[in-house]
């Protein structure tokens, strides 16, 4: 069995960001594997991110636009989020010393039982509580520097 990969919010906006094509490509490339394969989670916590990100901070997408992007995105196994997690980000916040919401990330991506977080945010290689953290863009930023 592939083992399950949660998805951070800035991830999926890169996936609908023209601004950034390698980024782009990268980001769209995992998320159609993990829908392909079943292995992709996201949270509603992602969902609800990435419209204010996409709608009303950046303005990448038209609300119709964003409204398809988040059926789309729905296909993903998406976790809703317990009083419980809100509780177990608070640990994580005081232990590890994360932003909140990056806590919240981290506790659901446990919760829904994932090995690995996709975020540029995060510290890439990090090991948060036995959630591994991977940059998907740093080998594409480290060859775009390649002399």
């Amino acid at each position: 069995m592939t083992a399950k990969r949660f998805f951070d919010t800035n991830v999926v906006i890169y996936a609908y960001d023209d601004s950034e094509p390698t980024k782009q490509a990268v980001a769209r490339s995992l998320l159609l594997n993990a829908a392909a394969t079943a292995t992709g989670v996201i949270s509603t916590q992602v969902l609800g991110e990435f419209f204010h990100a996409t709608v009303v901070r950046r303005s990448l997408l038209t609300v119709a636009n964003a409204r398809t992007a988040l059926r789309a995105l729905s296909r993903l196994h998406v976790a809703t989020i317990p009083p419980s997690l809100v509780e177990r980000a608070v640990d994580l916040h005081e232990r590890f010393q994360l932003r909140y919401w990056d806590a919240l990330i981290i506790a659901t991506a446990k919760h829904e039982g994932c090995d690995e977080v996709l975020s540029e945010d995060l510290n890439h290689g990090q090991n948060y509580d036995g959630v591994r953290v991977t940059n998907p863009f740093v080998i594409v930023s480290d060859a775009s520097h390649t002399p």
